[in-house]
């Protein structure tokens, strides 16, 4: 059991490494979504199937990390439990609620172009608790099962913003440990005597994000190019106005950067003369490899003055502290290879784009 999971949990690392398509951010809320469902399950061996169905009903709300992979929370509630025992003599038999993992194979094969398709064939697989509610002193009181389900949602994307969601979710859900009618042991394994068939049909809600729609957006990697040129183009003049004044501590960062990096954003480095230019991820104040080898270029026995800066998402505290971090990470690492700190600050968030900088000027 214990290596299935661990099986699982790669399997979805795996698959959220390959989902780093240039997207933009999400906040902490994006992307969620609601949905309904309703449909029938069978016991899937040693009964008469359509003689022994169960309706059903279920809830589900869930988040979307990126455009491949997701969580939700899955909950249903079973009317009868023909095939599985006696009547409980209650309206619900039986309830189950679980976290699954959610794949969406249509991105995961041919990619995310931007907004959903029409259709999308979406894999789930999890874990959860069931319950049954028993009658008596001898049946069902302590019906209380690990259980685990595996199926494909049949999506098709509906209306013009693709905010609503009709799915068909054919499923096999077992009870894997337990005690009760339906394991009657506590041995962990997945027997196809104690699973059940089910066939479901709803409707999924995608509330509306910050970027505007209900889906992910991809980074326009062209206006991107345009404006690292613009960047590039004031880096210049700053350059100009700081060799007239080499004393003056710089007071203000480039503002005019109206773009959120992708997922290259972190390679980004460049050294322009006495400027050192040394890019973060987002909510990130560690030095990679790239910072370091451009930071190593600043010889031994030089000033230098550090300011940090952090781009508009968040709390405005944290940005301030999480500025004030980049600049003493870059601080630190320079003092230990001898070069001398004049000042280093963190000047928290700069204008009204993305600003995850720390800039080094050299004296």
């Amino acid at each position: 059991m214990k290596k299935l999971a661990f099986l699982f949990a790669a399997a979805m690392v795996t698959m959220s490494a390959s989902a780093q398509i240039a997207i933009e951010d999400s906040k902490t809320f994006d992307n969620m979504y609601v949905g309904i469902n309703g449909g029938v399950s069978t016991k899937t061996k040693g009964h008469a199937w359509l003689k022994d169905l169960n309706p059903n009903a279920g809830v589900r709300i869930g988040k979307w990390f990126n455009p491949v992979f997701g969580l939700a929370l899955d909950g249903s509630a079973y009317m009868r439990n023909r095939a599985w025992g006696p009547s409980t003599k209650t309206f619900v038999r039986y309830t189950n609620i679980g976290l699954i993992g959610t794949v969406n194979m249509s991105n995961w094969m041919g990619g995310y172009k931007g907004e959903p398709r029409c259709f999308e064939l979406i894999a789930v697989y999890g874990f959860g608790w069931g319950h049954g509610y028993g009658v008596g002193d001898s049946f069902l009181e302590s019906n209380d099962q690990m259980t685990s389900k595996a199926g494909f949602d049949f999506v098709f994307n509906i209306g013009k913003a693709k905010a609503l969601q009709f799915f068909i979710e054919p499923s096999i859900n077992w009870a894997i440990a337990g005690t009760g009618y339906v394991t009657g042991s506590d041995q962990v394994q997945y027997n196809i005597s104690r699973s059940m068939v089910q066939l479901n049909a709803g409707f999924n809600y995608k509330f509306k994000n910050s970027n505007g729609t209900h889906n992910f957006k991809l980074h326009n990697i062209g206006d991107y190019r345009s404006e690292i040129d613009a960047l590039n183009a004031r880096v210049n003049a700053l350059q100009e106005e700081l060799a007239k004044k080499p004393k003056e501590v710089i007071k203000e960062v480039i503002k005019e950067v109206k773009v959120k990096e992708p997922v290259i954003e972190t390679k980004e480095i460049r050294i322009e003369s006495s400027l050192v230019f040394v890019n973060f991820a987002q909510g990130k104040s560690n030095l990679t490899k790239e910072a370091m080898t451009a930071l190593d270029a600043i010889k031994a026995g030089s000033h230098v003055q550090i300011v940090g800066t952090a781009s508009p998402e968040g709390n405005p505290e944290l940005n301030q502290k999480l500025s004030e971090a980049r600049a003493q990470v870059v601080a630190d690492y320079l003092q230990n290879k001898g070069v001398v700190i004049d000042e280093a600050v963190g000047k928290g968030v700069q204008g009204t784009t993305s600003n995850r900088l720390a800039i080094v000027y050299v004296k």
